[in-house]
């Protein structure tokens, strides 16, 4: 079917949506030109584009770009394609282009920034319409690129907020990401894993923020972690990272969810890895901090405890353990998570190694926990192509939400308030109204 803006809107209920927002192709194509093809998405962090000419290739929506960085230090996002031929400049993954982009097909060669710089035998085009200085006969480069504290976002759309009023109330997550090295700057390191869901690209940001399903999806891993713990006598943050699943439902219910404008959100930490007075990374990690910025601003950074944070189409920074859960949606049924790393320029390395072992441990592809997530994201989008029902519920505590500055918060942990938000968000757009 053809959707209009009607039939989009009614999609969307205030308390439910319909089930096509995840099963349908034709919407997901709608997706990837109204909200990806405007919305400010990550593109990557600077630290993968270090010296001149390196770049770094990935997904805006269903778009491949080049992410690089120019003669002039900026870092450019770029199209893939030769405007000759179509073909992609660059295989994908990271690599050093040198001083320009060269086609592997015919040798046209692009500046880093895209320009056209060269074609061979340049007289087979006198007589014709081809114009070097003319932008048809250059990479083109996304509309709009910005930087925030060396987290790079992308636009397609020539217009729209900044990115600064863009990201609104999560920039402080960032902020924090980035306080917590005592230089004030962090560097993807140690590697990248990606993983493929068997999912429609919203159901992950929705479980990102989802505390009632906690305690039952992930009961095997919380069981199999306090075993373990009794059994050693002692629950090291190896089990305690695991076990924090399993807290009882009024723990979940005395949590704070944030939603904001966009679709963006965080909810409160969970558990903290370690009290300064008794660990011992914990306390090397302040001390470092107290030295650059003084003990009241450090107890301030490492009192800022958040779990997920949400930046509504990019994906989920983890500030605690520094990562950056990416997604990318492939297809109305897959999508790629890409989980970075990073590390805090100036931090003790063992702050590094605990933020590995977090990954390794809770979203890797061989963790005991994000295969509970995986399949229940597959359940889902299998689910949603019976009869059995149109509708998904999104009932819980509506009606009930605050306003704050820039959007709502909610009076219990286990509302329902972030899925709604998105959602609000997810219609915003498709209507074109932001």
């Amino acid at each position: 079917m053809s959707y209009s803006n009607e039939s989009i809107a009614g999609l969307v209920r205030p308390d439910s949506v319909h089930k096509s927002v995840y099963t349908d192709p034709e919407i997901f194509q709608l997706e990837m030109d109204r909200i990806y093809g405007h919305a400010w998405i990550y593109a990557g962090h600077e630290s993968q584009v270090p010296k001149v000419g390196d770049y770094h290739t990935t997904r805006i929506g269903d778009q491949d770009v080049i992410m690089v960085r120019g003669v002039d230090n900026k870092v450019h996002v770029l199209y893939n394609r030769c405007p000759h031929k179509g073909a992609m400049l660059v295989a994908r993954g990271d690599g050093n282009a040198g001083k320009f982009f060269r086609c592997p097909y015919h040798a046209w060669t692009f500046k880093l920034d895209g320009s056209h710089l060269a074609a061979p035998i340049r007289r087979g085009f006198e007589g014709t319409r081809f114009d070097p200085a003319s932008p048809e006969f250059s990479m083109r480069a996304l509309a709009r690129v910005e930087n925030y504290r060396g987290f790079v976002f992308a636009s397609q759309a020539a217009e729209g907020p900044s990115l600064s009023d863009f990201l609104g109330g999560v920039r402080s997550s960032i902020d924090n990401l980035c306080d917590r090295s005592p230089e004030g700057e962090v560097e993807v390191a140690g590697g990248v894993f990606k993983v493929m869901q068997p999912s429609n690209w919203k159901v992950f940001y929705e479980n990102l923020h989802d505390t009632m399903h906690a305690n039952v999806t992930h009961e095997s891993s919380y069981t199999s972690a306090r075993e373990q713990a009794e059994a050693y006598g002692s629950m090291p943050l190896e089990l305690h990272i695991m076990d924090g699943n399993g807290e009882p439902y009024d723990f979940w219910e005395k949590l704070s969810l944030m939603a904001f404008d966009y679709g963006h959100g965080y909810m409160e930490g969970i558990f903290n890895p370690g009290a300064i007075e008794t660990d011992p990374v914990t306390r090397s990690h302040f001390e470092s901090l107290e030295a650059a910025y003084g003990r009241e601003r450090a107890l301030a950074i490492l009192g800022e405890n958040r779990h997920n944070t949400i930046i509504y189409g990019s994906g989920s920074p983890h500030t605690v353990f520094q990562q950056f859960r990416v997604i990318r949606p492939i297809s109305v049924d897959r999508t790629m998570v890409e989980i970075q790393t990073f590390r805090l320029k100036g931090a003790p390395e063992a702050i590094f190694k605990r933020g590995l072992m977090y990954a390794n441990l809770i979203n890797s592809p061989s963790s005991n926990v994000m295969p509970d997530d995986i399949e229940l994201y597959g359940r889902c989008q299998q689910g949603n192509q019976t009869r059995g029902g149109d509708w998904v519920s999104q009932h819980r505590y509506a009606g009930t939400d605050k306003p704050i500055e820039g959007g709502m918060t909610s009076i219990n942990g286990t509302s329902e308030l972030p899925m709604r938000n998105q959602f609000q968000a997810w219609k915003q757009y498709m209507l074109g109204e932001i």
